[in-house]
């Protein structure tokens, strides 16, 4: 049906309610993020997490692809994906959300009581100028060897926290060498 934001998914035929709204799939993606845990767990929590209700086992390998394709913005078009992460809904939350409620035209999308992840991610794919759209793009030019303008470097020189994307084993180490300095300082 055009325009309509599924609220459950169909598994083997029969229709599973699932809870939709944004905050929920960040959750996901954060354990999708979440380098301690196998596939098999991000998989588990995925299915816990998007289903409010139990599928049955002998369901389970076509109710994960289901809720993957729903994750991923299900018949969206994709562009493709780029060698490197560009994103992390975890580090880049602090600018995410104020760009999409930009684009929303409200004063904070998280307080929202519900929005639906499609069309959060509707809002995601608008958004225009700004800091999120500027991080994203020296991450971009950094990745694939390209110079930055000379206020790129000014701003990537600035704001390296902000950009750099690391592994939470990388962040662990600059932490940890962090809090060492500290003590000898």
């Amino acid at each position: 049906m055009i325009g309509h934001l599924p609220t459950a998914l169909e598994v083997s035929g029969l229709s599973y309610k699932i809870n939709p709204d944004f905050r929920n799939i960040l959750t996901i993606f954060e354990a999708f993020g979440d380098t301690s845990l196998t596939d098999r767990e991000k998989a588990y929590i995925c299915l816990k997490r998007l289903y409010t209700e139990n599928i049955p086992f002998r369901h389970i390998e076509e109710a994960i692809r289901k809720a993957y394709w729903f994750c991923d913005g299900g018949d969206m078009p994709k562009t493709k994906p780029d060698e490197i992460r560009t994103i992390d809904w975890k580090h880049d939350e602090q600018i995410i959300f104020p760009a999409v409620s930009k684009t929303i035209g409200v004063a904070d999308v998280r307080e929202l009581p519900y929005l639906h992840w499609w069309s959060f991610l509707g809002c995601f794919g608008e958004i225009g100028e700004g800091l999120f759209s500027s991080v994203l793009s020296i991450r971009r030019k950094k990745f694939k060897g390209k110079k930055l303008e000379k206020y790129e470097q000014e701003f990537f020189k600035q704001n390296k926290e902000l950009i750099i994307l690391r592994t939470s084993e990388e962040q662990a180490a600059v932490d940890e060498t962090e809090e060492f300095l500290k003590t000898i300082i």
